[in-house]
């Protein structure tokens, strides 16, 4: 795998080379820097339903006022993703996350400013643009430094940095808001993210595989290699390629050829109704507890078990997907449609609540931290970003729909009981998306991954 001083100049194929090595320090120190900004980009994404109790008190609004709040936050984040995702293809992904990072810093740190609904909305809508950039392109740049045999458990407990900073969210808001007011909650997640942006431009690499595809960046490439793994050395004249077609045109095309189209169209119903339930449940989940008669900091609280749920799955499931792929995806969010729909049935018991809403977190958004990482091992490196960041594109249009779908639901006056039993039909939709990908590749169909790309299904330890 590796050249030496000789006259012959030796090619390396980048990809088989970082197959080939154990998980080393220099990919948990790029897994832990995109952790943290997964971990920023959480907090403030869901922060916003976490203070909008005290926030919907303050300005003397009701509930379904902040839906389209909510939503415009979300919206930013779909157009961020599907913007960002092609963008980085081309331009690469560390220069992007550093853009994405500043941009929802300081838009969070704006939004402690704000003091109308409107206005809301509007720096809500322009802070989901950083955020929506930063999250795919964090799963690619992981995945491409991570060997294929372990590549959906490096992504996975990359991703859930998302879930302990949107958990976080809920212990700091319960902590700060009584003492200092909603406001606070914002500066704390404005002010993060632009202190770790310069860390960001000094210490995280650009993509190995990117690099290699622009042929312009072998003594790079060579010197992160050699990052991986230290006893290699290189001649100087050595080539390093990626056995994978460089491809040309749109993007977003390429989603659509060499047998994807029917993986791409199910991969992402999977990630709408995944998403439109995960928000459906963090956005309305503290407000739904404080008017069944918990405080609003004891609703906050119950309400971030969803994310110390997915915390909890996410390291639960990642060998289990690297094994069995969408297999055990769908077999996880069928457990999640009885977990989600017990929420409302046990409104009244804070422990029962709190052990549904936990059980919902670890199926739901476990399940979605795997898709991410099954769609990172699924599209070629030339593709990556773009394909992650349209899945999640597609997902960001559920996350819109379900905190709309909950401000109607609640303004109609449904029950909690009916409100999260439809919330458990999207997670049905998800489990059967899932089934049907894992029962595409197994048949063989249009579902198979094109030639030099990661298949559907991926390689079991046994095999790689």
């Amino acid at each position: 795998m590796s050249g030496t001083s000789t006259k012959d100049a030796p090619t390396v194929e980048v990809a088989a080379f970082i197959d080939a090595q154990p998980v080393g320090a220099f990919q948990i120190k790029v897994l832990l820097i995109c952790a943290t900004v997964l971990v920023l980009d959480g907090f403030d994404t869901t922060a916003i339903g976490y203070v909008a109790p005290a926030l919907a008190k303050e300005w003397h609004i009701g509930k379904s006022a902040l839906g389209p709040v909510f939503s415009a936050g979300l919206f930013g984040l779909m157009i961020g993703a599907l913007l960002f995702g092609p963008l980085a293809d081309r331009v690469g992904r560390k220069k992007i996350i550093i853009f994405s990072t500043l941009a929802f810093g300081i838009g969070t740190l704006i939004t402690a400013l704000v003091n109308d609904v409107n206005a809301l909305l509007a720096i809500r809508f322009l802070t989901g643009l950083g955020l929506g950039g930063a999250m795919p392109n964090t799963v690619a740049l992981t995945a491409e430094f991570g060997p294929h045999r372990r590549r959906a458990t490096m992504v996975m407990v990359m991703f859930v940095g998302f879930s302990v900073g949107a958990a976080l969210g809920g212990f700091l808001a319960a902590a700060l808001i009584p003492q200092f007011g909603w406001r606070s909650v914002f500066v704390v997640g404005g002010v993060a993210p632009l202190v770790l942006a310069p860390i960001l431009a000094l210490k995280l690499p650009e993509s190995v595989r990117f690099l290699t595809l622009t042929g312009r960046a072998d003594a790079r490439v060579a010197q992160l290699l050699a990052f991986i793994n230290a006893k290699t050395v290189f001649a100087p004249e050595t080539r390093f390629v990626v056995d994978e077609p460089a491809l040309k045109g749109i993007p977003v095309q390429h989603l659509f050829r060499s047998g994807r189209t029917l993986a791409t169209l199910l991969l992402w119903v999977v990630f709408f109704m995944s998403l439109l339930d995960i928000y459906f449940l963090s956005n309305w989940l503290p407000t739904v507890l404080n008017d069944l008669g918990a405080s609003i900091s004891a609703a906050a609280v119950i309400g971030s078990m969803l994310q110390v749920g997915g915390i909890v799955g996410t390291f639960a499931l990642g060998s289990i997907i690297d094994r069995f792929s969408f297999r055990a995806l769908a077999l996880v969010y069928f457990i999640g449609v009885f977990a989600v729909g017990a929420i409302g049935q046990l409104g009244q018991s804070a422990v029962l609540v709190t052990m549904a809403i936990f059980v919902a977190g670890f199926c739901i958004v476990g399940g979605q931290i795997a898709a991410n990482a099954l769609a990172a091992g699924y599209y070629p490196t030339s593709v990556r970003a773009t394909g992650v960041g349209w899945a999640l594109g597609v997902g960001r249009i559920g996350s819109i729909v379900g905190p709309l779908v909950g401000g109607i639901l609640l303004s109609l006056k449904w029950s909690a009981g009916e409100v999260f039993v439809a919330a458990a039909a999207a997670a049905l939709c998800a489990a059967l998306a899932a089934f049907s990908l894992g029962r595409l590749a197994g048949l063989g169909g249009s579902g198979k991954a094109a030639p030099n790309e990661a298949p559907l299904e991926p390689v079991t330890r046994g095999q790689a």
